[in-house]
């Protein structure tokens, strides 16, 4: 009897295991040998590959034994994710490389030599739902380090292979997590099954929600300035970056469309893609496969995976498979596995390897002459560098020089103050980055400000200039006559800048708004119960025996109403740590303006936020909002979906933000409950359709453009259908910059001394001007289009008209704008506004009516 039971449970094990499993062996060359001491997946995962989702540490898990058994192979941690899982890096190569892989690495930052390697990096899952792309790093891995066919030695012997097998960790686990909770023990294709569809925060995000391959340029969130240095310590030749698209599609690998390469890209890197892409398509032949290029997909924005290495002399390469989101999905191609799709990536990871390989001399010349290429395009250029300065807020400035430093880009600091066309720049607060360097390319990419392409459809932003996000001052110069600079290069530095000792007998401290993170020591002193009062009018006082004015929006702390027994050490501690320099004010009676006891020195409350998430609203712009008020501010910021909304007591709450939404599912009841908590004095801020949907349930004053007005704003009359996708490109506003002009005296937007403020827009929602006197924020320029593309007709509509709004309802405020103030956690010029509605909105009153 229990020999017949111990049968049939074998049979049941056998029968209950999918049998599309696979050993490694059946994704990799056929007729190839192995050395069986090498590690195979199978064995540390329990499972075949493709049988199951793989789970970040078991990735991890599999790599570090790879790294232990195999002297081709060396695994690097390079950081740690927000929620603490490893970033790495396998390199493999011949084991002569690797023993002298710290070496070739040098020589690689000391000038290329011919005579070493081809560095090939093998990026993959960049997008955490799109996990084929992880998986097939394991064949690819193990394939690499366990063959022992004469082919696979010679091509180690020649190249060093970097695979970064999970460049989102978190998003992948996510995602995993997903789809194993809610796959069903036997498999299930119907595209409608739960586990195809994911919740609204999903795993091709990271943590904080961002699209990590928009982030490459841009270096916000910290996987990316975590791989970075290794990029440029490797400065591979050919980078692959392995991505999935939707069900019915096939597999795309670049080129893509071939008009729509930015233009700093030299048509040789297209046609090495072209050359590349001939070894695809026929490892994907001999399989018969589904494929195609040149469609879909640009190579315009170097913030991609796919497209940074462009401006660093190297070929980078996309991959898109169609995705099964999930074990197995049926599509118009029939059934579409996950092992279908881990199959498709090793083939073209091999691939890439092969012809960058065979046409090793043709990328190590591509290099050498795209850095020859840069020296010219140099001396053709009218102008010698950018003089760079900002006086007022030193965390954007050193922000901004970060991420330069971190591009490989070098910055001279200014060692006397320079006049330039009128403009003062001092030594202390300005820098010169000449264009006559290496990362000249990435410069260009950084500082251009193109409103005109030869193709106006864009896959993602047209317009991303870094300066105009962060609001740096800078200016073209032409001469260097009389520009005194350091020798060194500027470097960051981890001492305080500003250090703040409080005289135990001041009547009273202040701190200045135009600081960066002066809302992070506002909201931290707030939440320790130090009362402060912001300046809605100028005044000015004795420090330290000189005058001293202070602009609206400085923050005042009296000492007489204090009840913290420790909040001097509180402050002083909280200002050194944020770099903000506290003043001590000896007597409440100031020589200039309102005293300190005026009450045009107001009140500022501790603040409680709510952001309606969930499905429907747009998890990139809540993430963008939710990252700059968590991460940077430490402002708690709590999610509630709009599904739970109505069960949410809002009167907990000091504020409602509302970012790009669908909305119109807001049922009455939650509409007269908005209506009454922003009456009662609560305030609501929204952004694009979030905004419009204010004005809809009348709490905006506001009305926007319609769609039919835009539509007429172009002639249709003589087009034919082949221009219906230029129309469309047309119609719409992919990402681009505007000008606008800040009302500077208004409360929202303390801490500005400039009144010109770019903003970002994607979106054609538009609101119309209005009659009604000081509700307008910020309006844009006459002629606003700053950066990126947007159609004539589109900017015309777009000038004049206002780009921020707020008044009064009831006791509460509303506040609202078309742009994104707080763009892929980059955008630092325009985030204070977001900072000011938090705190400040009681220190105006404008009526609407």
């Amino acid at each position: 009897m229990h020999f017949r039971t111990l049968i049939i449970t074998l049979l049941l094990s056998l029968l209950s295991k999918p049998l599309y499993a696979a050993a490694v062996e059946k994704y990799l060359p056929k007729n190839h040998t192995y050395d069986q001491s090498i590690v195979k997946p199978q064995a540390i995962l329990g499972f075949g590959l493709g049988e199951r989702h793989i789970r970040h540490d078991q990735l991890i898990q599999y790599m570090e034994s790879l790294a232990k058994v195999s002297n081709k192979v060396v695994l690097t941690d390079i950081g740690r994710t927000t929620e603490m899982r490893k970033q790495v890096l396998l390199t493999i190569s011949h084991p002569d490389n690797i023993a002298k892989l710290p070496e070739l690495l040098n020589r690689n930052d000391e000038g290329n030599n011919n005579d070493d390697p081809l560095v090939i990096w093998l990026g993959y899952s960049v997008h955490g739902d799109e996990i084929t792309g992880s998986n097939a790093a394991l064949a690819v891995a193990y394939h690499l380090a366990a063959s022992q066919e004469q082919s696979v030695a010679d091509i180690l012997k020649n190249t060093v292979i970097v695979l970064e097998p999970s460049i989102n960790p978190d998003g992948m686990d996510r995602f995993v997590n997903w789809v194993n909770t809610y796959r069903g023990t036997t498999a299930n294709s119907d595209p409608n099954h739960i586990e195809h569809h994911q919740q609204w925060r999903t795993g091709r995000t990271n943590h904080f929600g961002f699209d990590l391959n928009r982030d490459w340029l841009l270096l916000s969130q910290k996987e990316s300035q975590n791989r970075l240095a290794y990029f440029h310590q490797y400065q591979p030749h050919v980078l692959g970056d392995f991505h999935e698209m939707g069900a019915n599609s096939s597999y795309f690998f670049q080129p893509g469309i071939p008009s729509r390469t930015h233009p700093l890209t030299p048509k040789k890197n297209t046609d090495l893609t072209q050359l590349l892409a001939t070894f695809h398509g026929e490892a994907l032949d001999n399989d018969n496969r589904l494929y195609y290029s040149q469609e879909n997909f640009d190579d315009f924005y170097y913030g991609k995976g796919s497209t940074y290495p462009d401006i660093n002399g190297s070929i980078g390469i996309l991959f898109e498979q169609a995705s099964s989101r999930g074990f197995q999905q049926d599509s118009i191609n029939g059934l579409l596995t996950f092992e279908y799709g881990i199959q498709n990536h090793v083939l073209t990871s091999l691939s890439t390897i092969k012809g960058a390989w065979k046409n090793s001399a043709k990328f190590k010349d591509y290099r050498q002459k795209f850095y020859q290429e840069s020296e010219k395009l140099i001396k053709k250029e009218k102008f010698s560098g950018y003089l760079i300065t900002e006086t007022k807020d030193k965390y954007r400035l050193n922000t901004f020089l970060k991420k330069l430093k971190a591009h490989k880009i070098d910055v001279m600091p200014l060692i006397e103050d320079f006049r330039f066309e009128g403009k003062l720049y001092k030594k202390d607060h300005s820098f010169y980055l000449p264009l006559e360097q290496k990362q000249y390319r990435v410069i260009q990419a950084l500082f251009n400000q193109g409103t005109d392409f030869q193709d106006n459809t864009f896959y993602d932003v047209s317009g991303w200039t870094m300066p105009l996000a962060m609001d740096i001052n800078f200016q073209k110069v032409g001469r260097t006559w009389g520009l005194r600079l350091a020798k060194n290069p500027w470097q960051p530095s981890n001492n305080l800048e500003i250090e703040s000792t409080l005289d135990k007998s001041a009547y009273a401290y202040a701190f200045e708004w135009q600081a960066f993170l002066a809302p992070k020591l506002l909201n931290t002193l707030l939440g320790k119960g130090i009362k402060a009062r912001v300046a809605t009018k100028t005044f000015s006082s004795v420090i330290e025996g000189k005058t001293k004015n202070f602009s609206t929006g400085t923050i005042v702390i009296p000492a007489g109403i204090q009840k913290n027994n420790e909040w001097r050490n509180i402050i002083e501690q909280a200002a050194n740590l944020n770099s903000i320099q506290i003043f001590n004010i000896q007597t409440g009676l100031t020589i200039n303006g309102v005293d300190i006891g005026s009450g045009s020195i107001k009140p500022v409350a501790p603040v409680k936020v709510l952001l309606i998430g969930g499905k429907g609203s747009s998890q990139y712009e809540a993430a963008e909002i939710l990252y700059y008020l968590d991460d940077t501010l430490n402002i708690p910021v709590t999610i509630v979906e709009k599904s739970r909304l109505s069960r949410i007591d809002l009167n907990e709450y000091t504020h409602v933000i509302m970012v790009d939404g669908r909305y119109a599912d807001m049922s009455k009841s939650m509409i007269a409950n908005i209506n009454a908590w922003v009456k009662n004095g609560g305030v609501i801020f929204g952004q694009k359709r979030a905004a419009k949907w204010l004005s809809k349930a009348k709490l905006l004053q506001a009305d926007f453009v319609t769609k039919e007005h835009i539509n007429d704003l172009f002639d249709t009359e003589e087009l034919t259908y082949q221009d219906k996708e230029k129309l469309s490109a047309r119609k719409r506003i992919a990402g681009a910059i505007f000008e606008t002009k800040l009302d500077i005296s208004h409360p929202l937007t303390y801490g500005y001394t400039d009144s010109k403020l770019p903003l970002f827009r994607n979106s054609t929602l538009i609101m119309e001007s209005v009659e009604t006197p000081f509700i307008t924020v910020a309006e844009y320029s006459p002629t606003p289009l700053m950066s990126g593309y947007t159609d004539r007709n589109l900017v015309n509509k777009i000038a004049n008209n206002p780009a921020i709004i707020a008044h009064n309802l009831g006791k509460g405020r509303v506040i609202a704008t078309t742009d994104v103030f707080t763009f892929r956690g980059y955008w630092l010029g325009s985030a204070k506004i977001l900072a000011n509605s938090l705190f400040f909105a009681k220190a105006f009153s404008a009526s609407a009516e």
